[in-house]
This record gives structure tokens, C-alpha cells and sequence, in this order.
């Protein structure tokens, strides 16, 4: 077992690189502001060189065998393991052969959960490139910030998604290669594919060359990316997966969040794929959906976030779960009456757990026996956690603090001065508000920056100020989070409006549209209240918790109502 005790050492031994465009490793954090790495159990070390889409697929095809079924989809489209590799060889092939990739690359994706996705995103590895996954919700305002900091060379984008891409490409990304997949047109990458034998030598990466940016939902109108390496891909399965989740070769994996969100890519991708399972990929579906379909597809094992398991506990759907073995909740705090609810109807102890970008997945969390009601859990192994206090030093038991974690990843992001503020001392701050009891489980109490957390999504309140703010009738705009029994917090704005200016439930509607039509619609405020002025403070700066406790006090005039969901 082996241990870096502080970031210099980490950085220092960093192997030599197979990246031939070296943008990645150039823009990593400097050395003094890494958090500290360790590697301190038998699962950890890693050889020098790595290529993780071959540990994720060609390994697992060598040990079970080509004909598993490793995708399915509703529709009844099933890949086998032996499908799936033709398809990701074929892919990094075009992308090298066709598209001049090298090395280093970055290639951008934006799609729904669909089977060609995991072949582009395994193919961009297995060619040695970055990958950089998008969601497929997000606008051209959104992506313009991402392809400028990450600066991919090609965008492999589903057919039904071309346009903002495109948008991107043509306004700050010029040389920017665009390929279409899923479509019928001479250039889409099902058809290119057609003509690659299936067979490609992977590219030889080190174990520590950057695998992917993950960009994050981000508090402001520029998201940080997150960098991590081919060994952080194998770390998060060697940990929670290995040791928390244990999927088996028979199960079927289903988890609503897209492969943008690193929890969704995790639990249908990485974690699935090494153990031999089969993944079923949604491209959306309601809570009550979501029920229907793991009764239909046989479906062993979910992972979602809380929200979800709640309307599906309201609408009657729960025994249509009975038959997982595991349930995973994630994204936000499961509250301990829907957990209590499952495990009494079901017999199913859902695993709760925290994870965060920069960590690229769960790092506390606990299963079976090991789980505590009412707690988050326990840090996985390999990771080990604290609180810090207002000093930046640990705490002693039962008293609130920032969590802090440190593990075999951390934060590294990509060219960003915020990195200062997430790494203290070698610590990951992750922004949460956490107590710790005598026996090392954690307790969440509360976000601590202004990120808001609704059904699992990350939203950067400024980012939706600064959308509302563009409406042509709206002087300024204050955005909280107001709790929200059913999805743990909603966006509620509070809105100035031109003088004139009617403030109604029309003119509520408007604003609603009009913020679904510049970002991504789950990002929406859905409740929006008009008010005279904002509350500042002597300097002119917006008082958010001023507004938080308006969205407390049930007296406040609200013309518009309650918006709908």
C-alpha cells in the first residue's frame, strides 16, 4: 500500500505522458494547490501505463466472454459485450483514421443515455483522446463556455441535438469538427463506422494521463472542469463499487441520471461494464415510468435520486420495485421517512450516499448491516473524511462543520483560480454542511454555498438570475433555494419588474419560458414572485438570505401562486 502525503509529492511522480497534445496535463492545477492523494488499500495501485477502456470493457470481455448482454434500452435494442467492443474499436478508429485525432485530444459529446454514447465515450478513450460529456439539455449559452475551456477538436453529437452544437461552433469554436450519429446522412457515425474492421490497438496512456473534463453544474455563469486521470476512472470502482455497491455479472443496472452527471456514468458505465452486468439506458422517463420499466426489463438494481423514489412512493408504483436486490440514492439527501418507507414496504435498505465532481463519485455511503438510518454513512475505503470547523481544523464529534475528503482522487480543475477554495490543506471541501457522531457516520444538515439541489440537479442560482435578467421586462432578478417537500428545494425567483409592468401569472409564464428557452429547462425558477425592489446591503450587494427567509415566511404576498411543476 502506498500513500502521497501532500500534493508536491503526487505531481512530482507524475509518469510520462501518452498524450501527444499535452493541453490537458499543461492546464492542470499548480502543484502547491493539489489536494493530498491516497492510495491505501491492495485495489489502489496501478501500473504505470493504463488505458481505462480497456480495463472497462476488453478485460471484462476476456473474462466472461463476448456474448453477455452489456446495453439495453426500452425499446428492446440489446448490445452484447462482444457488440459493444466492435462498435468502440470502430469509433476510435474513425476518430483517429478519419478525424486526424491524437493523443490528448479533446472530444466533445452531447447526447442523451443512449447505447452509441457509451461507444463514443469508451472509443475517445481507447483512442487516447479527453472526454468531455455534456448533457443533451443544455443551450448554446451553456455549451459556449465549456468548448472555450476545454477546447475540443471534434463534437460526436446525437443526430437530434445538432443545432445548439453547432450554434458553438460557428460563433467561438470555428475549427471545431462536428459529427452527427443516429441519423441517415453520408457523414453520421453509424455510417462511418461501417468501414472499420473492428479492431484497434488502444492507445498506450499513462496511468495518470487526464481521461475526461467533467464539467460542473458550476454556481456561475462559467462552469469549472474537473480533470481526472484513467487510474481516478478504476479508483471509484475499486471503492464505492467494489466495496459498497458489488454489482454481479447477472444484475441489470438501470440509474436515471445522464453520463454527463459522473454519477451516472459511474453506475452505467464504469461499475457495470467491469462487473459483467447489463445497463439499461433510459433516455427519460417519469418516476412512474421508472417503476414500469424495472418491473418490465427485469431491472436488479436502481440508481436515482431521492425525488424520484418519493413520487413513486405517492403514486402507488413502490411494489413494482420489488424486485431489486439494491437501490442506490444519490444527488441529495434521502430523507430517513422515504428511506423508511422502501425498507418497510420492500424489505430494500437503500444505499444513501454523497459524491461530488471533483471526486468524481460516492465517497460515503454504506450498505447492509453497515447503514445507520437517518445517516449518509461512513467514508468508503479508501477515502477518509472530516469536519473542519471556521478555523479550517477538525472538529470534535457532534459538532456542524464543513465536510472535507480526502481519497485516491480529488480536485484538480482545469486553469481555474477556484480551485483555491475547494482544496484547504489538502482537504476536498465539498460545500456541504455535515456532523459526525462518535462512531464515524456522517449526518448531512445543509448546502453551504449557493448552489441549490432540486431532485438531484445542481443549480447555480447567478447563472439563473443572470437568465431572468435578460428578459426584456425584468430590471433585476434575485434566485434561492425555497425547500420543497417533494423535490428537497426549488428555484424561486424573486423579480423587479420595468415600470408598466404588470407582475401576473402570465407574465410569471413568460419569465418561466423565456429561462427554459436560454438554459437548460430543469433549471427553471418554478416559483416566481414580483416585488419592488431587492434587499442589499450598504455596499449594493444582493442579501440572498434575506430572500431565503421570504420563501420561509408564509405571509409574503405571492401573486403569482405556487408555479406549476
Amino acid at each position: 500500500m502506498s500513500t502521497t502525503p501532500d500534493a508536491a509529492d503526487a505531481t512530482a511522480t507524475l509518469s510520462p505522458s501518452g498524450h501527444t497534445d499535452t493541453f490537458a496535463r499543461d492546464h492542470l492545477p499548480p502543484v502547491e494547490q493539489w489536494p493530498t492523494l491516497e492510495f491505501t488499500t491492495p485495489d489502489l495501485q496501478y501500473p504505470e501505463r493504463l488505458n481505462a477502456a480497456v480495463e472497462l470493457l476488453d478485460a471484462t470481455v476476456t473474462t466472461h466472454g463476448p456474448d453477455r448482454p452489456a446495453l439495453r434500452t426500452p425499446d428492446g435494442t440489446v448490445w452484447s459485450y462482444g457488440e459493444l467492443q466492435r462498435a468502440v474499436n470502430q469509433v476510435a478508429a474513425v476518430l483517429t483514421e478519419d478525424l486526424g485525432l491524437v493523443p490528448g485530444n479533446r472530444v466533445l459529446l452531447r447526447s442523451p443515455n443512449n447505447p452509441w454514447t457509451v461507444a463514443a465515450w469508451l472509443g475517445t478513450l481507447k483512442a487516447g483522446g479527453v472526454v468531455v460529456t455534456t448533457m443533451a439539455a443544455l443551450r448554446a449559452r451553456e455549451l459556449g463556455p465549456v468548448v472555450e475551456k476545454t477546447r475540443p477538436a471534434v463534437a460526436l453529437v446525437d443526430h437530434r441535438f445538432l443545432e445548439d452544437v453547432e450554434t458553438v461552433r460557428d460563433t467561438v469554436a470555428p475549427d471545431l469538427v462536428v459529427v452527427p450519429y443516429g441519423g441517415d446522412t453520408d457523414d453520421d457515425l453509424t455510417r462511418r463506422v461501417t468501414a472499420k474492421s473492428g479492431s484497434f490497438i488502444a492507445a498506450d496512456t499513462a496511468a495518470d494521463d487526464v481521461a475526461l473534463f467533467g464539467p460542473t453544474s458550476g454556481s456561475t455563469g462559467v462552469p469549472k472542469i474537473t480533470t481526472h486521470f484513467h487510474r481516478d476512472v478504476l479508483s471509484i470502482d475499486n471503492t464505492f463499487g467494489r466495496h459498497v455497491l458489488r454489482l454481479r455479472p447477472d444484475d441489470v443496472v438501470a440509474c436515471t441520471a445522464p453520463f454527463a452527471f459522473t454519477f451516472g456514468l459511474g453506475m452505467l458505465v464504469v461499475f457495470t461494464l467491469r462487473a459483467g452486468a447489463c445497463a439499461l439506458l433510459t433516455e427519460s422517463a417519469t418516476p412512474a415510468q421508472l417503476a414500469e420499466l424495472v418491473q418490465q426489463h427485469g431491472v436488479t438494481v436502481l440508481a436515482t435520486a431521492p425525488t424520484a423514489y418519493k413520487q413513486i412512493i405517492k403514486a402507488g408504483h413502490l411494489p413494482r420495485l420489488a424486485g431489486l436486490r439494491a437501490a442506490v440514492s444519490a444527488g441529495e439527501h434521502i430523507a430517513q421517512e422515504v428511506w423508511e418507507a422502501i425498507r418497510r414496504e420492500l424489505g430494500l435498505a437503500v444505499i444513501d450516499g454523497i459524491g461530488a465532481t471533483e471526486m468524481l463519485h460516492i465517497f460515503i455511503s454504506a450498505a447492509g448491516d453497515d447503514i445507520r438510518p437517518g445517516s449518509t454513512g461512513r467514508p468508503v475505503p479508501g477515502y477518509r473524511a472530516t469536519i473542519l470547523g471556521p478555523d479550517d481544523q477538525p472538529v470534535a464529534p457532534g459538532t456542524e462543520g464543513r465536510l472535507a475528503v480526502i481519497g485516491p482522487v480529488g480536485c484538480r480543475y482545469l486553469d481555474d483560480d477556484r480551485q483555491r477554495g475547494y482544496v484547504v490543506d489538502g482537504w476536498n471541501v465539498t460545500g456541504d454542511t455535515f456532523v459526525q457522531d462518535e462512531d464515524g457516520y456522517f449526518f448531512y444538515r445543509a448546502r453551504t454555498d449557493s448552489m441549490i439541489v432540486s431532485s438531484g440537479y445542481n443549480i447555480g442560482a447567478p447563472e439563473v438570475e443572470a437568465a431572468i435578467d435578460s428578459h426584456p421586462d425584468v430590471v433585476e432578478a434575485g434566485v434561492v433555494g425555497e425547500p420543497d417537500p417533494e423535490r428537497g428545494s426549488i428555484v424561486s425567483a424573486f423579480v423587479v419588474l420595468r415600470e408598466g409592468v404588470v407582475g401576473d401569472e402570465a407574465k410569471a409564464r413568460e419569465i418561466q419560458d423565456h429561462v427554459k428557452a436560454t438554459l437548460a429547462p430543469y433549471k427553471y425558477p418554478r416559483r416566481v414572485r414580483f416585488v419592488d425592489q431587492l434587499p442589499r446591503n450598504t455596499s449594493g450587494k444582493l442579501q440572498h438570505f434575506k430572500l431565503r427567509d421570504l420563501t420561509r415566511d408564509q405571509s409574503t404576498p405571492d401573486p403569482t401562486g405556487k408555479a406549476p411543476s
